[in-house]
């Protein structure tokens, strides 16, 4: 954890760079000190079928989710809120300044009981002695 899931609109694909946008994202997260680099990760989906408000064309839309584990404060979990949604916006502005988009984001805490993974990437970050 945690876990950058973007969707966005079809209209958007060759306009979009996601590598920047994940790089920035990891970086900040880690920076935090309250999550270990070898769980996050990002993934980009998009989405063929959607309507933007009266439905017009060049309507676009994106939506970053970031599921983190349980147990992290409100108060960090607020301010990393607010500096993803920034960062986000700051790397849609070329697209925003001269397009419409609808730009959502949540961030959504997972149960600590049904909430499962596996991950043996962790190990190649841990100190090694």
């Amino acid at each position: 954890m945690p876990h950058f899931v973007v969707e966005y609109s079809a209209n958007l694909e060759d306009r979009l760079d996601f590598q920047p946008l994940f790089k920035s994202l990891h970086e900040y997260v880690v920076s935090t000190g309250h999550f270990p680099l070898g769980g996050v990760r990002s993934r980009a989906i998009k989405v063929d079928h959607y309507r933007v408000a009266d439905g017009r064309e060049d309507f676009a839309l994106l939506n970053l989710n970031l599921k983190i584990g349980h147990g992290r404060s409100m108060e960090l979990r607020k301010e990393v809120a607010e500096r993803v949604f920034a960062i986000l916006c700051e790397w849609l502005k070329p697209i925003t300044d001269t397009s419409y988009v609808q730009i959502s984001f949540e961030l959504t805490e997972l149960d600590p009981v049904l909430k499962f993974n596996k991950n043996n990437i962790h190990a190649l970050f841990t100190n090694k002695e």
